[in-house]
């Protein structure tokens, strides 16, 4: 497991371009981290290498400084040159062996998965950690498969001991009973990024996460 595997817990945070475009970066990591964010994932699935690796080192800079663990969604090679903490892959992207060999031991992994199987699959694989969903409708991905539900997640919870990121849907209001369901962390994109206070947006949903018996206590 990366050596940092163990701080996937509570708010995943994203910088997802389709929303704030790449010249909003900076602003948007900015409440982010500022807001409480410890975990921030930068997603630019139409953007140019060069410009991805250029957000990259910005969202980096920003997380060194605050604490926060840095993801790459896809590019292994970019979450390498630019000192991310992990990459993110989907089912279709860099197998998780080969992401290995290209960062090393201590850099984290993650793996989309969206079923019991594909879950088990993943910690066999030697992911750090798995995201599920969608877990409710969601209008993020235009080509987000259907609906998964709070009982597939607590399916996978019992089949694996992995990190968990519920994603898909996921709002302030219904993240607690996700939570109880056996996700150790929320990814919540339009709920934050499309609010004008960013900062005060995500230290509203960190004060809800970090109340007392808000989520259960991980089995990893």
């Amino acid at each position: 497991m990366g050596k940092d595997a163990i701080k996937i817990r509570g708010l995943y945070a994203f910088i997802d371009a389709a929303y704030v475009g790449m010249d909003g970066v900076e602003e948007a990591v900015t409440g982010l981290v500022s807001g409480g964010a410890r975990i921030v994932q930068l997603r630019a699935k139409d953007a140019a290498p060069r410009d991805i690796l250029i957000a990259a080192r910005v969202i980096r800079e920003a997380a060194t400084r605050s604490g926060a663990l840095f993801i790459v969604n896809d590019r292994a090679d970019i979450a390498m040159i630019a000192g991310a903490d992990g990459v993110h892959l989907g089912q279709d992207d860099l197998p998780v062996a080969e992401a290995r060999s290209l960062l090393g031991p201590d850099r984290i992994i993650g793996l989309s998965t969206h079923d019991v199987k594909e879950a088990v699959e993943a910690e066999a694989l030697g992911a750090d950690y798995i995201s599920l969903g969608p877990i409710f409708p969601t209008r993020t991905k235009k080509d987000a498969q259907a609906p998964r539900g709070l009982p597939l997640l607590s399916e996978v919870r019992s089949a694996v001991r992995l990190p968990i990121v519920a994603i898909g849907g996921i709002t302030r209001e219904n993240m607690e009973e996700v939570f109880k369901a056996g996700a150790d962390s929320v990814a919540i994109i339009s709920g934050i990024l499309m609010e004008q206070d960013i900062k005060a947006r995500v230290a509203s949903i960190v004060s809800i996460i970090e109340r007392p018996g808000a989520y259960q206590s991980p089995p990893w």
